[in-house]
């Protein structure tokens, strides 16, 4: 089985993306989600964040993750630490997840798959892309967060010019039926790769 990343900038539509192949049977592994997950429930992940953080990373209803970002995106050496907390255990948890699926081909979407070296570890990655205003604009709706603090992550991610060349495949997402065509044939491509004849 094939193991294919999914990544692209912050506002690049990576979820939507994620989103059509789902609908043509393919698996998809939601990295953020996941690690929500994992900083909930895992005591180990969770005590090591308390410790780097401060016990106000989890509050009466669990992960404050307002308090984490107002630390975090403020200081490029803590966020590092953070991620390197994280990261591990979400590999070790997409690899058992992908580990007990049935299909020619898994995808994990995840934001910084480039940055931090895990796109090594896939067989082909996909790169979502969109142009910086529209993905600043989707991320003030979608957040409802300022212009500001949108940039400031953005800054934590490599620029699409230097992911490019690291990508199998682009999509270029600022129409959705282009989109969809877009994953439809990505998704024939990838079937093929792992021997299954695509569906006519």
């Amino acid at each position: 089985m094939m193991r294919v990343g999914l990544t692209g900038g912050i506002g690049s539509g990576k979820t939507t993306v994620a989103g059509y192949f789902r609908e043509l049977g393919v698996p998809v592994y939601n990295s953020d989600q996941k690690a929500r997950e994992l900083m909930e429930g895992n005591e180990a992940l969770r005590s090591a964040i308390s410790g780097l953080l401060g016990e106000e990373a989890y509050g009466a209803t669990g992960l404050d993750r307002g308090y984490i970002a107002s630390r975090v995106f403020k200081d490029k050496a803590l966020l590092q630490k953070l991620n390197n907390l994280v990261h591990p255990a979400v590999r070790k948890d997409f690899l058992n997840w992908a580990g007990q699926q049935k299909a020619p081909y898994v995808l994990q979407e995840a934001a910084i798959l480039f940055e931090n070296g895990a796109y090594k570890g896939f067989d082909r990655m996909i790169l979502v892309t969109a142009p910086r205003d529209v993905r600043i604009r989707r991320v003030m709706d979608r957040d409802a967060v300022t212009r500001g603090s949108v940039v400031a992550r953005m800054e934590h991610q490599w620029e699409t010019s230097k992911k490019i060349p690291l990508a199998d495949y682009v999509i270029e997402n600022t129409d959705l039926e282009n989109t969809r065509l877009q994953v439809g044939r990505i998704h024939a491509e990838l079937l093929q790769l792992s021997g299954v004849e695509p569906p006519r």
